[in-house]
């Protein structure tokens, strides 16, 4: 698979990588995986900083990788995860599916994850309110909505914003008007 590798005042790299290896590690460890690269000999640590996707086969066709060394820090996006159930008649949102976050190039969390156990309708969990593991700093706006816990939708209100038909009947009135041209069509 080609690549190019680049950062850190280096000229860009071209390189060709074992597909199948790479696509490995991305699927186990996510694409904030650092990367070692035997590159004639030399080690280099990288992070995959753009990905090509095939449209329809939906393999990769291309990496663009970025230069790391130990010890520094790196700004990436990092998956949320949602974990828990809020109270009865609470139905939970997810807003944002990443925030972006500073981290040590050898320490990015693989995902961050919100408990929503026991959490009330009406309750809002912005990106400030997540919890970092120790050395991460929120990078994305503190006040971006995460996860929204709203009051489920009753039986009632349901009807009501149907015109109080069933979906059936709804249906079936659908059906009727589509058919009613296709009849007069056909008696022209």
């Amino acid at each position: 698979m080609p690549a190019v590798l680049y950062g850190h005042g280096t000229d860009p790299q071209h390189l060709e990588l074992p597909a199948r290896e790479l696509a490995a590690v991305l699927r186990n460890f996510g694409t904030n995986a650092v990367l070692t690269l035997d590159i004639e000999g030399t080690e280099a640590l990288a992070l995959p900083k753009q990905l090509e996707i095939h449209p329809i086969r939906r393999n990769i066709q291309h990496v663009d990788l970025i230069v790391v060394r130990r010890g520094e820090k790196v700004t990436v996006e990092v998956n949320v995860l949602v974990e828990g159930d809020a109270t009865p008649g609470a139905l939970v949102t997810q807003e944002a599916n990443t925030v972006e976050i500073e981290s040590d190039a050898m320490s990015i969390p693989e995902s961050l994850t919100i408990s929503v156990e026991g959490v009330d309708a009406g309750t809002q969990i912005t990106a400030g309110q997540i919890e970092l593991p120790a050395g991460v700093t929120l990078i994305s706006d503190p006040e971006l909505l995460v996860v929204n816990v709203v009051a489920a939708p009753t039986e009632e209100e349901l009807e009501s914003e149907g015109g109080g038909a069933s979906l059936e009947e709804q249906a079936a009135e659908v059906a009727e008007a589509e058919a009613e041209p296709a009849a007069e069509e056909s008696a022209e």
